[in-house]
């Protein structure tokens, strides 16, 4: 593991109610933003709950606050979601969307959450199909609330037509989409899982831009966030592969071998360790 990791290993290993969100996300970043002052921008957030708490009476009732933080971010503040840009890897790192006001589902959500957390809000992420969520119990229900569009609570038609436009008719067994319950797509995302969605995004994102060695940083950091990632593992391999590191895609292609035996894709990823082990034996 190379030495900027370990503080992110070290983050994660402190357990699921420990993990800090935003330094996490701040973390990811120093892979793009090297010496980035994560401190700084933490301290940023510390600031904006300052101000918003500064105009919030104590008795504020919870759908009240909700209003004001999306007052605050949203109009007062000019956050915004980017759908002029959206593959812009910008939007998936929390200082660039500090900076630039301007972000992706994801990491709106994750401002709006660690903001409204420092207000008494009790915000939590949804990983939702397609398009990442906030949700927030009240008295006699929960919002599910979109920072993506300013913080809209978002209605039951809205939510089943956003899953109607990401499931496929007929993948769901013998339930129509529209008979799907919606209270299996509202259960509240842990921070590893808000954390590998957003790797996912910025995974795919450098994927399609062709940028390797980019791909590779959020790989080592999404198989910290999620080890048991047997794709990733093999994604990994073959990347190295990509690179021309073979002695690390030969480790990662045996380690998914060994996890995966049955896997679809076993006999192709057998035949590139064939490849490898020539490739590895010529090294020494």
């Amino acid at each position: 593991m190379s030495a900027n990791l370990h503080p992110f290993a070290a983050l994660l290993a402190s357990g699921e109610s420990r993990i800090d969100l935003a330094r996490a996300c701040l973390m990811i970043a120093e892979d793009t933003y090297p010496g980035i002052s994560i401190e700084r921008y933490l301290g940023d957030l510390e600031r904006l709950a300052l101000r918003l708490r500064g105009r919030m009476p104590q008795t504020l009732r919870a759908e009240e606050r909700v209003i004001a933080l999306n007052q605050f971010l949203f109009d007062d503040l000019g956050y915004w979601g980017n759908t002029d840009d959206y593959y812009d890897p910008r939007n998936s790192y929390l200082n660039e969307v500090m900076d630039r006001k301007t972000g992706i589902p994801i990491t709106l959500a994750i401002l709006y959450m660690e903001v409204g957390r420092r207000v008494g809000l009790p915000l939590e992420g949804v990983s939702f199909p397609g398009h990442f969520l906030v949700r927030l119990r009240v008295r006699g229900g929960t919002l599910i609330l979109d920072p993506f569009s300013g913080g809209m609570p978002q209605s039951e038609d809205e939510l089943r037509a956003r899953l109607e436009r990401v499931i496929p008719e007929g993948a769901a067994a013998e339930l129509p989409v529209a008979d799907l319950p919606l209270e299996q797509f509202l259960e509240p995302a842990t921070n590893r899982q808000i954390l590998a969605r957003l790797l996912r995004n910025l995974k795919g994102i450098y994927r399609e831009a062709g940028k390797p060695e980019r791909m590779l940083e959020v790989l080592n950091r999404m198989l910290l966030v999620a080890p048991e990632a047997s794709a990733e593992l093999r994604d990994r391999g073959f990347l190295y592969q990509r690179l021309e590191c073979w002695r690390p895609a030969l480790q990662d292609l045996k380690d998914y071998v060994g996890r995966e035996p049955g896997a679809p894709d076993a006999e192709e990823v057998r035949a590139k360790l064939a490849e490898l082990t020539t490739l590895c034996a010529r090294l020494n």
